[in-house]
This record gives structure tokens, sequence and C-alpha cells, in this order.
């Protein structure tokens, strides 16, 4: 008999020898063993202890979400039709457990009878946030309302898998084949990946895809404005019912999620989601939020018209473009950026080869944070996947997988994830270290020579790696407020965007560039430019996130999911907000996976908010290395004291405890306007 490699916890995760026959096995087998466990801890005789709770029932429940864990990360990763397939038949059963654990009545009255002073500062958080959950969780519900409650859980998790299913799918079905003169423009890198991929496909010409490192170098530097009007059309329809015939379409989908979690907020006593979103965050309400939002853009649209009215100017003069539409504006803004500052990200790009950007990343990480990034040996899903040990002396203290390719079955964009988490073992007493997925989506080599990264890309890099080093470098032991659990979710964006901020610096730079061809680093030439050209279009950029950000929430905080048709909240908000005109066409809402897939529901505010956090935060960095004169000495002595009072302590207590305990006051808005060039 073979042994299911997803029922092997005795390390990492099997991931080379796992197969989609696994899954149903395994899932099957650990709910069992849970809800054994589950019964056994909510008998009347069993104790109301902390401890012993953990020893029966976290442990169990902790190796189902290990191997779901591992199955949902190959789904996202190296996507099959028979892995899909596996993982949904198996959805609704891990759904219907999770959501019956945390509405269970018995377990939440043992959580209950549990006595604060029998506990130390770490369990008495996780035993706060637990006693939360459950009534979030519909715990205090009975009858016909838990029982529609539990169905609307299981519902929404099926939906949430077919959003990022047909947003994925529309993703992948888009291909142009363009002829060689449609690309005048194009960087040859990217003209000759799409050669490679015509030539696979055994088509002639060039295979033009929607993928990102395929999709902005046509919509910055593709010459035709007709090419670029076919992908930003197709890119911008994605999963709507004007793409490929509605095959797709996400429309539906949205409005049952909507409907759905709105019914979830009136049995749990809420007027709207955004209500049930906040319970668990920094803000208070979704009015704050609002208001949040609608401050920093009424400050932000000045600038952000400002920098609409220069590309129109330029376009007008330099393009002869007299009227430019929504696929023209990365276009425009790419050249006027050139000519402003006398650089283009083409050039740029150049210098930044992935293993000399990975080898200065992990120089800033060893020498702020005082560990070493050592490379380890795991089972990986994919050739190109790396894996690496962080050690203190002779300790390793936490492991990551790095996954930086995009390629077909892995879905887009770029994220951390947990494998594992620290945790002082209540079964064997041993300390178990933390470990994490590190997943981007960039351009893979051609000819033979390293993969060559965007700016943008680096910078998106060291946000992951940010959010890495809050799971990976926590000093907590309790499992659920270790690195990043229990963190408030508008909160836990501050450790990823504050990485941002030394891909600025020179000190950093200059050891993480060599060119591609001759080796040479980045010049501080280039260098001063591109610091120049940093805040270029930022009233833009903060406008469109606002935009996101405010569509999200009033769209939750509507009472009537009726009226919170997606298109129309979009259309009202960017009408308020927006600064650039927007086709008709523009279906946004149905490829906007973190609010429809990926947890950021009400909740897509907090990239603003942590950036305010963030900001304020590496303002401690540049006041110490301004009062000293040495930068770098300055920067250790902070980064051990970021690292001791924000990194180690994760969700043991309240985010803003700890920003406080970091920086001695409450954040302040100014770093975060000064760093985006509007003060």
């Amino acid at each position: 008999m073979t042994t299911n490699p997803l029922l092997d916890f005795s390390d990492l995760p099997q991931f080379a020898a796992i197969q989609p026959s696994h899954v149903a096995e395994a899932v099957d087998a650990l709910i069992a063993q849970a809800k054994t466990a589950l019964d056994t801890a909510t008998q009347a005789d069993f104790p109301a202890d902390w401890k012993k709770l953990s020893g029966t029932l976290d442990v169990q429940t902790e190796k189902l979400s290990r191997a779901w864990g591992a199955v949902s990360h190959l789904n996202s990763v190296a996507d099959t039709p028979e892995l899909r397939a596996a993982y949904n038949e198996k959805l609704a059963s891990v759904s219907e457990f999770y959501t019956a654990l945390g509405s269970d009545e018995r377990l939440f009255a043992k959580y209950k009878a549990i006595s604060p002073t029998s506990l130390n500062a770490e369990q008495k958080k996780a035993h706060s946030n637990a006693l939360r959950s459950f009534k979030l969780g519909g715990a205090e519900l009975q009858g016909a309302a838990k029982e529609r409650f539990a169905a609307i859980q299981t519902r929404l998790s099926e939906l949430s898998q077919k959003f990022s299913e047909n947003t994925l799918d529309s993703t992948e079905a888009f291909a142009y084949f363009a002829a060689e003169e449609e690309l005048d423009g194009l960087p040859n890198d990217v003209k000759s990946t799409a050669r490679q991929l015509a030539e696979k496909d055994g088509k002639p010409g060039y295979k033009l895809t929607l993928k990102m490192p395929c999709y902005l170098p046509v919509m910055q530097y593709a010459k035709s404005s007709e090419l670029r009007k076919r992908l930003y059309m197709a890119h911008n329809t994605r999963a709507s019912e004007l793409f490929e015939a509605g095959k797709f379409d996400n429309t539906p989908i949205m409005r049952e999620i909507l409907a759905l979690r709105q019914e979830e907020s009136k049995l749990l006593g809420y007027k709207n989601f955004a209500e049930v979103s906040l319970v668990p965050k920094m803000a208070n309400s979704p009015d704050e939020v609002v208001n949040f939002l609608r401050d920093l853009g009424k400050r932000a649209k000045p600038f952000a018209q400002k920098d609409v009215q220069e590309m129109r100017d330029f376009a007008a003069k330099e393009l002869g473009i007299n009227d430019p539409q929504a696929w023209d504006w990365p276009f425009i803004g790419e050249k006027l950026k050139e000519a402003k500052y006398s650089f283009s990200e083409q050039e740029v790009k150049q210098y930044f080869t992935a293993p000399k950007v990975l080898a200065g990343l992990f120089n800033i990480i060893q020498t702020l944070f005082e560990v070493d990034i050592q490379k380890d040996q795991a089972p990986v899903w994919n050739p190109k996947v790396e894996f690496y040990a962080l050690m203190r002396g002779d300790k390793k203290i936490a492991q990551f997988y790095l996954d930086t390719p995009a390629r077909d079955g892995k879905r887009g964009g770029a994220w951390m994830d947990d494998v594992r988490a620290r945790w002082l073992r209540p079964d064997t007493g041993l300390l178990q270290i933390p470990v994490a997925h590190l997943i981007c989506n960039f351009a893979d080599g051609v000819d033979g020579k390293p993969a060559l990264l965007t700016h943008d890309d680096v910078i998106t890099l060291f946000h992951e790696f940010g959010h890495g080093l809050h799971h990976m470098l926590t000093q907590v032991s309790e499992r659920d407020v270790s690195g990043i659990s229990g963190v408030e979710w508008d909160a836990v964006e501050l450790p990823s965007q504050f990485m941002e901020n030394f891909c600025w610096e020179w000190d950093v730079l200059k050891h993480m560039t060599a060119h591609v061809d001759t080796g040479a680093p980045l010049p501080r030439e280039l260098f001063e430019k591109m610091l120049a050209a940093k805040n270029f279009q930022s009233g833009l950029q903060t406008i469109r996130q606002i935009e996101f950000a405010l569509f999200d929430m009033l769209m939750h905080m509507e009472a009537d999911s009726a009226k919170a048709e997606p298109l129309e909240v979009s259309r009202a908000v960017h009408k308020e907000v927006g600064v650039l005109p927007r086709p008709q066409e523009v279906r946004t809402p149905n490829s906007f996976g973190h609010i429809f897939s990926g947890g950021y529901a009400a909740g897509y505010y907090s990239y603003k908010w942590a950036e305010l956090l963030s900001a304020d935060a590496y303002a401690a960095f540049e006041e110490a290395a301004a009062e000293t004169g040495k930068a770098a000495a300055a920067q250790v002595d902070v980064g051990r004291k970021y690292r001791k009072e924000v990194l180690e302590v994760g969700g043991s207590r309240s985010a803003a405890e700890s920003f406080a305990a970091f920086r001695g006051r409450a954040p302040q808005l100014d770093a975060l306007l000064r760093h985006s060039g509007m003060a």
C-alpha cells in the first residue's frame, strides 16, 4: 500500500509526490480525526484548560490545515484539470468542517469557561481572538439561522474558487499572434519570449498574452495604438459577459457573493458586511475608513489632475496624440518619463538580474535582522523553485520556498502564504519553526541569460519578503498569534510596504545590480534619475488605489445587496474620484480577485492604511541616519528595535501597541505624504 504524502507530517510537505488522487483520501481521513478530537474536547468531563484543548483539538486541526494548505497551494501554482477537480471535490467538505468548528456551541462554551488568569500574555490574546471568532463564526446562532449560516460559508468558498478559476481561465484563454511589424517599440526580451511561445504552439509570429510580463510591456512600449487597444480591451473585460461570449463571466458570481455576505451580516446582527469585516481590524467603523479614503483622495486629486494634464500636453506636442484613449495612457506615461528623466524602465531592467537582486535582498535581511540565509533542501513542485533556511548562529529559525517565474497553470500576481507557523507544540513539547511560501510572477530568462526584473518587480519581491519576515522572524510560541496570525488585517501590510523603501536606497541598490551583458553596476547617474522619477505620477497612483478601496468599502456598506451592483458602484466611484476617462466596456470588478476570492473584502483600504504605518515606521530609519550621519550603523540599531517591537511580537498584541512601542507615538500622515511627493 502506497503511503499518502498528504498524511505525512514528519517535516515539510511532499510536494513532488502529491497527486490529485491523494486529495480525497487525505482530506476525509483528517476531517474524521479532527471531528473525533472535537467530540473528545467538548465532552462534559473534559477540562476547560487551554493546553489540554490545544493538545487534543489544535494538533488535529493543524494537520488538516497543513494538508489542505498544500493542496490549495498546488492549485495556485501548478494548476491542472485533475488537481482542480480534486480540489473542488473536497472544497465544500473542508469549508463545512471549519464553519462547524467555528460555530460549535459546545466548544464555544469550553473556551468561555477557561479562566484568563491561567493564561500567559500570548495565550490571553489568542483566547480573546478565539472568543471573537466564535461570535463572528455564528456560534451564538441557533436552529435554522445556524444552519443557514453554515450553508452560506460553504457556498461562499465555492463561489470564491469559481471566481478565481474564471479569472485565471480567461487570462490564459487569450492569445494574439502578432506580426513583427506590429511589435515596434517592444523590448527585445519580451519579443524573444513571445516568439518562443508562438513556436511552442507551432504558430508563426509572436504570441502575446494577458500575463503581466507580456501585457505591461505592450501597454508601455508598443508604438501601435491598435495593438495596445486589443490587449487593453481583452484585459479589462476578462471574466465578463464581453469576453468570449461570457464563457467565463463572473458577474452572477459577484452578485451571489455580495447577497450572501449581506445575509451573513444580518444573521450576525450587523447592518452590512463592511461592519463585520472591520470587527477584527484596526479601523473602528466603515465611516472612518471612507472618511480616511476621501480625505486622502482630496489631497491627492490635484496632483493626479496635474499628472493627467502634463501627459495630455506631452502627448499632443511630442507624440501627435491629440485625443488619448484609455490604452494610450501607459504608453504616454512611459514616454513622458523617458523624456523627463532621460531613462526608461527597459534601460533600468538590464541592471536587475534576478540572481544579483536576490543576493542584494538577502544581504539587507542578513544585516538588518541579524540572520543568515542559506540554501536548503526540500521537495518542490517545479524545478525553478528554490528553498532556503534562515539561520541565527548555528540554529535554524525558519525556512521558505521561493517561486518567482510566471508560467502556465500559475495564478497571476504575487503573494506570501504560510506553510506552517511557529508553535511550541503541545503534543511533542518541541518548538516548530515557521515555513513560508514566497510567490511572484516575473518573466523568465531568455537566450541563456538570467531573468531581468523591472524596478517594480524588485519592489514586489521586497514587498513579499516583508510579509515573509513577519511570519518567519516571530518569537511568539502560541500558534494562533504567531507571526502574521492574529495581526489586524489593515496592519498586515505594514512589514511588506516597509521593505519597499529599501528599493530606493543607493547603498542598497549599488550592491544588487549588474548589467546583464557587461556586469557593470547601476550607474549613480541613472539611480539619481530613478530617484527623481520616484514620485512620477504618484497622484495618479494614489487615486487608483483609493478608487479600488472606496469601491470595495461602499459596495460592502450597502445594506441592500441588490443596490450593490458591482459595475454600477464601480462607475459611480470612478465618477467621484477618477481623473482618467474610462471606456464603458471596462469590467474591473470581474477580475478583482482581492475582494471576491482573496480575503480583502471590505478590506482593500488596508493597503493605504498600512502604507501610512509603513512610511512612518521607515521614517525612524531616516531620522536616525540624519541624526548620526552614519546611515548603516543607525539602521542596524533601528532595525533591531523594529524586529523586536513589530516583527517578533506578531499578533500577540495589537498593531497599535506594537507601532507605539517602536515609534514611541501613534502614526502620523506626514511621512506618507512626503514619501509620495504630496507634502
